[in-house]
Order: structure tokens, then C-alpha cells, then sequence
């Protein structure tokens, strides 16, 4: 695969994510029930599927660095620095049935939302750009554009937007008898 049927294939998913995010947000402003039953849905799983989006996201950053050779920004690392630790520490928290870990995930996913939000103003708008980053490397920079629209850093902020959602609609399982 090339870079840009790599954009495509995570931009499909950024959109799935954005979908839901979206979707999760409208049925707790309009549907209290439907609301419920997404809760009711997700409860105990909430780790294991934000665990399973930051698994797919780092992958995808490291595809782009490695497989396509795009150097990251340092607004690209300083996501990573947030997305990394989630692929490892979610997973292990489903596995180890540990909702303790969301408090925690909630404030790394946080950090990482606010650092991409960031990076889309001044990737959308570059004169805003404070000039921080690396001349030779500007976060300014479109390596791709997945469906059209989904850059790096858009892409990034849908993965951290799932996160924080599947984050906030879990609850404990019920236990069993």
C-alpha cells in the first residue's frame, strides 16, 4: 500500500470515528434511552475499545514515519507522546479489568486532544503558526489527505476524540453472580 490508499484506509476509520463521537454526543443531548443503551453497550469494554483505537492510531503514525517516511512535526511528537502510552496502558486495564485507569487516560487523551486541536488550527491556518516548530520541519506541513480531508493531525484528533468518548460512556460491568 502507498501512502495515500494508507490515508484512505485511516481516514475511513477517522470518519467511523467521528460518526460515533458524534453520534454518542446527539444521543446524550436528544435520546436519554438510546444514551442507555450505548452505556449499557459499552459497560466494561470502554478500556479495551479506546486500548484498541490508540493501538490502530500508533500503528498509523508509524506507518507514516517509517513506511512512507514522513518525518514527524514536533506537534506530531508531542501527540504521539500522548497516543503511545494509551496502546499500551488500555489494553493492559481491559485485560487486568482495572477501571481505575481511566481518570488517568482521561488526562493523557486530554493533553493529546489539545495538542492536535492545535495543530489542525495552524495546519488549516499557518499564519497563525507561531514559528515554534522545526523551520526544516514545519507542523504546517500536509503529508497526505485521506478521502480528501483527513490529514495527519485530523486524524489524530478523531483518534483522541474516540478515546476520551469510549472513555466517558464505560462503566463498570455489572458483576456476576
Amino acid at each position: 500500500m502507498d501512502a495515500d490508499q494508507v490515508a484512505d484506509l485511516l481516514g475511513t476509520l477517522a470518519t467511523f470515528a467521528a460518526l460515533v463521537v458524534v453520534g454518542v454526543a446527539l444521543a446524550r443531548l436528544l435520546a436519554p434511552g438510546t444514551f442507555a443503551w450505548l452505556r449499557d453497550s459499552v459497560a466494561g469494554l470502554g478500556p479495551l475499545l479506546a486500548g484498541g483505537v490508540a493501538i490502530v492510531a500508533t500503528a498509523g503514525s508509524l506507518w507514516f514515519s517509517e513506511g512512507a517516511h514522513f518525518p514527524p512535526c514536533d506537534l506530531c511528537w508531542y501527540q504521539r507522546i500522548a497516543m503511545y502510552p494509551l496502546a499500551l496502558v488500555l489494553p493492559l486495564a481491559a485485560w487486568r479489568r482495572d477501571h481505575g485507569v481511566r481518570p488517568y487516560a482521561l488526562a493523557v487523551a486530554g493533553a493529546g486532544i489539545l495538542v492536535s486541536a492545535y495543530h489542525n488550527v495552524i495546519e488549516t491556518n499557518p499564519d497563525l503558526s507561531s514559528g515554534a516548530c522545526d523551520p526544516s520541519n514545519p507542523c504546517t506541513i500536509r503529508w497526505v489527505e485521506g478521502l480528501g480531508f483527513w490529514t495527519i493531525p485530523r486524524m489524530a484528533l478523531a483518534a483522541f476524540a474516540l478515546v476520551i468518548t469510549l472513555l466517558l460512556l464505560d462503566r463498570p460491568a455489572p458483576e456476576e453472580p
